[in-house]
């Protein structure tokens, strides 16, 4: 059986272990802080694969940033780690085939190969955590778009600039459906910058007034992306993953949108593949093109 070394890039931590064709975690988790310089993730990124290449078929990178068609370079800044990273020349180090993919469609592929659109030929995949991040699963086929670039969540909510975006526009779905999102809706709705999502959650657990007001905006806010997503791409499920996933309501949101939607029902559910699902679902493509 063929077998992957994968590693999932984050701005402030980095995972590897390997993986097998049936989407198994086989080795030892192990975690890195991210350096803060470009010389240093290089640094270990050549160390793990110096330590593992041998033992596998093929290297796989799951990693923040949209990734190119070919899979082998990062689009543009990412905005979250070292200036200069989207330069690195990925094929360069090992001697094995090397992949690249993007954490959140890495992760919504492992939804769909072993998680909750597990045979499901269409999905789109909302990663709720700091930011939003996005997979789309057409026809049992990861869509990437012209350039590679889709399923960046970034479409205007609002045309009201009232939230700045980290992609540098103003409005943006990320903007409101992100904890980001939430303790922006919930220092404008309580008149209180120090709020914080764990305040919010915790007042929701204790039926407070104000905090459960907080959250169903902000699950509100959740919903019409969902909608109009559904809309566009027709799935036959929705999968919400993150740290922030575990606190929707996925059958209220089912209900709702399917009230809504004028394209054929659909479902939304919280992801199944785990907390390593961007290492899984890397490993799953890359071994899919290795020879």
């Amino acid at each position: 059986m063929k077998k992957a070394l994968t590693l999932d890039i984050g701005g402030t931590k980095i995972y590897n272990t390997i993986i097998n064709e049936k989407g198994e975690i086989i080795s030892t988790i192990e975690k890195h802080s991210t350096p803060k310089t470009f010389e240093g993730i290089k640094s270990v990124f050549q160390e793990i694969i110096a330590k593992y290449e041998d033992e596998v078929d093929i290297i796989a990178f799951s990693t923040c940033g949209a990734v190119n068609k070919t899979n082998d370079k990062i689009l543009g800044s990412t905005g979250n780690i070292a200036k200069g990273y989207p330069n690195m020349d990925f094929k360069s180090l090992s001697k094995k085939p090397v992949f690249v993919e993007n954490d959140a469609n890495c992760a919504a592929w492992a939804e769909h190969i072993i998680g909750a659109s597990k045979n499901k030929a269409y999905s789109v995949m909302l990663t709720l955590g700091t930011g939003v991040g996005g997979g789309i699963i057409l026809d049992n086929k990861l869509y990437k778009g012209k350039s590679g670039a889709a399923g960046e969540m970034h479409f205007k909510m609002t045309r009201e600039n009232e939230r700045n975006c980290t992609c540098g526009s103003w409005g943006c779905f990320e903007a409101y459906a992100s904890g980001t999102g939430l303790k922006k809706t919930a220092e404008e709705l309580s008149k209180n910058s120090e709020i914080t999502t764990y305040d919010v959650i915790d007042g929701l657990k204790n039926k407070d007034q104000l905090m459960t007001k907080i959250f169903n905006r902000w699950q509100e806010d959740i919903l019409n992306g969902i909608i109009g997503l559904s809309n566009i791409f027709d799935p036959d499920v929705v999968v919400l993953s993150g740290s922030m996933a575990e606190f929707v309501d996925t059958d209220y949101l089912t209900k709702r949108v399917n009230e809504e939607i004028v394209t054929s029902p659909t479902k939304v559910v919280k992801a199944e593949a785990g907390n390593y699902s961007g290492m899984i679902g890397a490993g799953l493509l890359a071994l899919g093109v290795v020879e």
